[in-house]
């Protein structure tokens, strides 16, 4: 028997299989093998139809069934990861009413930083522990204020992950930790923001029921069988936004476990139990896969990194190199600190950690007579792991403390340079897993049952690669550090 996992991106949607009774993955497969489209029309929009990640994720449902000849009735649980942010608003017959306005579609900006203002920092960072900022409650104020005939029609808004588990079920529901993605959950009322609700005009029957993030949701109906070839009846589980399900996929869920991402951009996520919000301008504050109303809080510390394996790949594509296992050789041989260049990696726009800044990418104290691209290489690497720690020590001011850190089998964490950086000034190990959204969300579907010590066994004994421990002699990388750290001051101080 089986579970299976969706993880509804904005360029794909993966499926994942995984067995019931030992977690273990049995496959994943993508849908379409190339990005999905995304509507722009006009600078910094960005829209796409709710109906399409519907389509490829029955189109990915039939192809996994298909490549490991399972029967629907042997799918005996769903759970789904989602891309976050995003909005989705239907009718009484639950047909979308217009495009999702998706994460990344900043038309919202101006009205969140009025509401920041006009409610107030204390407000803002006590009660929702984020500004509303560009997130789902602004951008359903921005179709209020700018599409009225639209706005009037609306029965219910929905985040994506709430949207595919409708077509699924024809069930309208969404969680806790869905509505704080949108910075619509009052954490000090423990219960719906109406006080933002409010203040933006939004009527309150919008939004949907509230279930647990573990539970028997909803149920797969006659005409979610019909499209989606799994068995009326099968149980939806699962249900929460990609970077929350990334750290549960990490087993990150307790208070001092961090999760961290090194993609085209980076991303540090970790729990705490606090409701403290002094950074709320810098990092975000979620309720966590596991918080519970009336118990001590679970909360996601969300900082992202928008410039790190893409300065890399920048490297890989206009140094004279072949790969990035021959950039991390040449990188090997030069010494810790790179001979005193250094890189300032933040050349992938704003960087909400330097409050909104952009200052580019920078390479600084380079002598042409000495350094190599073996040098560049290096500082690169160190580059990103400072940004890294340097976020990191953001969330310590911010309340969060650090145990240990879990992250992905991916892009920069395949370096041993870049992760034993980390770990070495972190002070605390890295845990490498090789697993993906997918199969996190796959496997959550059995947490329903309340076990969370078979659910971190399974991932111990099926995802767990290698550990990288802090190395005993810190001095070099912290002069190297501490270098960094000037270099950038002396830019974010101009």
């Amino acid at each position: 028997m089986y579970y299976i996992g969706l993880d509804i991106g904005s360029s794909s949607v993966k499926v994942a299989l995984v067995a019931m009774d030992t977690g273990k993955s049995i496959g994943v497969v993508q849908e379409p093998e190339t990005e999905m489209s995304m509507l722009a029309i006009k600078n910094g929009w960005a829209e796409q139809n709710p109906e399409d990640w519907w389509q490829y994720a029955c189109k990915g449902i039939k192809a996994i069934k298909k490549k490991y000849n399972v029967s629907r009735t042997q799918i005996k649980g769903i759970g789904i990861s989602y891309q976050m942010h995003g909005l989705v608003i239907v009718d009484k017959k639950g047909e979308p009413l217009r495009k999702s306005i998706i994460w990344c579609d900043s038309r919202a900006v101006a009205i969140g930083d009025k509401a920041y203002k006009d409610l107030g920092e204390e407000t803002c960072s006590s009660q929702l522990l984020n500004s509303p900022a560009n997130f789902t409650a602004s951008k359903l104020k921005w179709v209020k204020e700018n599409e009225p005939e639209i706005y009037k029609n609306i029965y219910k808004f929905m985040l994506p992950g709430d949207y595919i588990a409708y077509k699924f079920s024809n069930v309208i529901n969404t969680t806790i930790s869905g509505l704080s993605e949108g910075i619509l959950w009052d954490f000090k009322k423990d219960n719906v923001a109406n006080f933002l609700l409010e203040h933006y005009g939004l009527d309150a029957h919008l939004v949907p029921d509230i279930v647990d993030t573990f539970t028997n949701q909803s149920q797969v109906n006659g005409q979610g069988e019909k499209e989606s070839e799994l068995a009326a009846g099968t149980p939806i589980y699962y249900r929460a936004g990609d970077q929350p399900n990334n750290a549960l996929s990490l087993n990150v869920l307790n208070p001092g476990e961090v999760a961290a991402t090194g993609g085209t951009s980076g991303v540090v996520y970790g729990v705490t139990n606090s409701l403290s919000s002094k950074e709320s301008s810098r990092v975000n504050n979620f309720a966590h896969v596991n918080y519970q109303k009336g118990e001590e809080p679970r909360i996601g510390k969300l900082l992202c990194i928008n410039g790190a394996g893409i300065q890399y790949r920048w490297l890989l594509n206009n140094l004279d190199v072949s790969s990035y296992e021959e950039m991390n050789v040449l990188a090997s041989d030069i010494a810790v600190g790179s001979d005193g260049v250094c890189v300032i990696p933040f050349g992938n726009g704003a960087e909400r950690m330097l409050n909104n800044k952009q200052i580019g990418t920078r390479v600084v104290n380079l002598n042409l007579n000495n350094h190599t691209k073996a040098h560049i290489c290096r500082a690169a690497l160190e580059g990103i792991a400072f940004s890294f720690v340097y976020g990191m020590d953001i969330l310590k001011s911010d309340g969060m403390k650090v145990n240990v850190m879990r992250a992905g089998n991916d892009n920069l964490f395949r370096s041993e340079i870049f992760a034993n950086t980390i770990a070495t000034l972190i002070a605390h190990e890295i845990e490498i897993y090789n697993t993906t959204g997918a199969i996190g969300a796959a496997r959550a579907a059995d947490l329903h049952l309340g076990d969370f010590k078979k659910f971190s066994k399974s991932i111990m004994d099926n995802d767990h690669v290698m550990t990288f421990m802090p190395f005993k002699d810190k001095e070099p990388y912290i002069i190297a550090y501490e270098n960094w750290k000037k270099e950038l001051e002396l830019i974010t101080n101009k």
